[in-house]
Protein backbone atom coordinates (compact mmCIF):
# COMPACT_ATOMS: atom_id res chain seq x y z
CA UNK A 1 0.00 0.00 0.00
CA UNK A 2 1.43 3.37 -0.93
CA UNK A 3 1.24 6.41 1.34
CA UNK A 4 -1.18 8.07 -1.08
CA UNK A 5 -3.72 5.31 -0.33
CA UNK A 6 -3.44 5.59 3.46
CA UNK A 7 -5.97 7.55 5.49
CA UNK A 8 -3.79 9.96 7.45
CA UNK A 9 -4.68 12.82 9.76
CA UNK A 10 -2.79 16.02 8.96
CA UNK A 11 0.31 16.70 11.06
CA UNK A 12 -1.07 19.91 12.55
CA UNK A 13 -4.01 17.98 14.01
CA UNK A 14 -1.64 15.24 15.21
CA UNK A 15 0.45 17.91 16.93
CA UNK A 16 -2.63 19.18 18.74
CA UNK A 17 -3.52 15.60 19.72
CA UNK A 18 0.01 14.99 21.02
CA UNK A 19 -0.14 18.15 23.14
CA UNK A 20 -3.44 17.10 24.71
CA UNK A 21 -2.16 13.57 25.33
CA UNK A 22 0.92 15.02 27.04
CA UNK A 23 -1.42 16.99 29.31
CA UNK A 24 -3.37 13.84 30.14
CA UNK A 25 -0.23 11.72 30.67
CA UNK A 26 0.04 12.15 34.43
CA UNK A 27 -1.14 9.69 37.10
CA UNK A 28 -3.04 12.30 39.13
CA UNK A 29 -4.77 13.68 36.05
CA UNK A 30 -5.75 10.21 34.89
CA UNK A 31 -7.17 9.45 38.36
CA UNK A 32 -9.17 12.69 38.27
CA UNK A 33 -10.56 11.92 34.82
CA UNK A 34 -11.43 8.40 36.00
CA UNK A 35 -13.43 9.92 38.85
CA UNK A 36 -15.04 12.61 36.71
CA UNK A 37 -16.26 10.02 34.21
CA UNK A 38 -18.36 8.69 37.10
CA UNK A 39 -19.77 12.04 38.25
CA UNK A 40 -19.09 15.70 39.02
CA UNK A 41 -16.70 16.37 41.89
CA UNK A 42 -15.41 19.43 43.72
CA UNK A 43 -11.68 20.17 43.76
CA UNK A 44 -11.34 19.02 47.38
CA UNK A 45 -12.64 15.51 46.66
CA UNK A 46 -10.40 15.15 43.62
CA UNK A 47 -7.40 16.42 45.60
CA UNK A 48 -8.09 13.99 48.44
CA UNK A 49 -8.39 11.00 46.08
CA UNK A 50 -4.94 11.87 44.69
CA UNK A 51 -3.33 12.77 48.01
CA UNK A 52 -2.68 16.32 46.81
CA UNK A 53 -3.17 19.78 48.27
CA UNK A 54 -6.22 21.49 46.72
CA UNK A 55 -4.06 24.17 45.05
CA UNK A 56 -2.03 21.54 43.20
CA UNK A 57 -5.17 19.63 42.18
CA UNK A 58 -6.64 22.90 40.89
CA UNK A 59 -3.59 23.42 38.68
CA UNK A 60 -3.93 19.91 37.21
CA UNK A 61 -7.63 20.56 36.57
CA UNK A 62 -6.92 23.93 34.93
CA UNK A 63 -4.45 22.30 32.53
CA UNK A 64 -7.03 19.71 31.50
CA UNK A 65 -9.68 22.41 31.17
CA UNK A 66 -7.41 24.42 28.85
CA UNK A 67 -7.14 21.36 26.60
CA UNK A 68 -10.94 21.15 26.45
CA UNK A 69 -11.18 17.94 28.46
CA UNK A 70 -13.11 19.46 31.39
CA UNK A 71 -15.52 22.23 32.30
CA UNK A 72 -16.11 23.73 35.72
CA UNK A 73 -19.00 25.32 37.55
CA UNK A 74 -18.93 27.26 40.77
CA UNK A 75 -21.48 26.41 43.45
CA UNK A 76 -21.03 28.71 46.41
CA UNK A 77 -17.41 28.38 47.49
CA UNK A 78 -16.87 25.04 45.73
CA UNK A 79 -15.81 24.53 42.13
CA UNK A 80 -17.17 21.36 40.54
CA UNK A 81 -15.56 19.80 37.49
CA UNK A 82 -17.09 17.59 34.83
CA UNK A 83 -15.89 15.89 31.67
CA UNK A 84 -16.47 17.97 28.53
CA UNK A 85 -14.72 15.68 26.03
CA UNK A 86 -16.75 12.50 25.41
CA UNK A 87 -13.75 10.69 23.88
CA UNK A 88 -12.05 10.60 27.29
CA UNK A 89 -14.26 7.63 28.11
CA UNK A 90 -12.63 5.62 25.28
CA UNK A 91 -9.11 6.67 26.27
CA UNK A 92 -9.68 5.67 29.90
CA UNK A 93 -11.28 2.40 28.83
CA UNK A 94 -8.09 1.48 26.93
CA UNK A 95 -5.95 2.44 29.95
CA UNK A 96 -8.12 0.51 32.41
CA UNK A 97 -8.20 -2.59 30.20
CA UNK A 98 -4.42 -2.55 29.83
CA UNK A 99 -3.33 -1.33 33.28
CA UNK A 100 -6.40 -1.70 35.53
CA UNK A 101 -6.77 -3.98 38.54
CA UNK A 102 -7.89 -6.91 36.39
CA UNK A 103 -5.13 -6.52 33.78
CA UNK A 104 -2.09 -8.75 33.88
CA UNK A 105 1.14 -6.78 34.06
CA UNK A 106 3.76 -7.45 31.45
Amino acid sequence: MSTTELKLTNLEAMGEAAECLRTLAHPHRLRMVQMLLQGDFPVGDLAEACGLPSAMASEHLRLMQRCGFLTSEKDGRKVFYRVAEPHLKNILKCIEERFGAGASSK
